[in-house]
């Protein structure tokens, strides 16, 4: 299985709750803020990112601009990335596994149009706004927005997966 229920996180629970709050300081960021994800061969589109936190390094620029979120964001457990994830319409993010089974991915949905969907495995999950998600991503995945207008965005956090991992789900849980 590769998803995990986030009630086993309590500050999954916490980032959820302030999720409108979390979508306002995104929706205040401008789009020549954002950035192409550099790795074009991994989706057809417009994937864009906006970090927080890279790889265990705060982005201190960017953590100004959004401090409610980075606050909530720290208080994540080990948390080695954090960011806004920006998916274009009619974009595609291609098959893939993610760069290290240390970590468990969580996706919080800030703005979900009809049409936007992320697969792992063999299981299709629709993101909701205010609704977060916990998976394995070192399992396959991919992602997609087919709405013809509207940017899907989310919150993406990544954070070392605890020594007792807690049970997966079947199927995968979205508070």
């Amino acid at each position: 299985m590769t998803y995990y229920s986030p009630e086993h996180f309590p500050w999954a629970i916490q980032l959820a709750e302030n999720w409108l709050a979390i979508r306002t300081e995104y929706e205040q960021l401008h789009d020549e803020m954002l950035m192409s994800w550099p790795e074009e061969d991994m989706y057809e589109g417009g994937w864009d990112v906006f970090g927080l936190q890279a790889f265990g390094t705060p982005m201190h620029d960017n953590c100004e601009l959004c401090p409610v979120t980075t606050e909530l964001c720290r208080r994540v457990p080990n948390m080695t990335t954090a960011g806004f994830s920006v998916l274009k319409p009619g974009s595609h993010i291609l098959p893939h596994v993610g760069y290290s089974d240390n970590v468990l991915r969580f996706h919080l949905g800030l703005i979900v149009p009809a049409g936007c969907a992320l697969k792992v495995g063999n299981t299709v999950c629709p993101w909701l706004e205010g609704g977060c998600i916990v998976f394995d991503d070192t399992v396959e995945h991919e992602a997609w927005n087919s709405h013809e207008k509207i940017t899907r965005a989310i919150l993406l956090v990544d954070f070392l997966k605890p020594k007792r991992l807690p049970p997966p789900m079947e199927p995968f849980s979205i508070l």
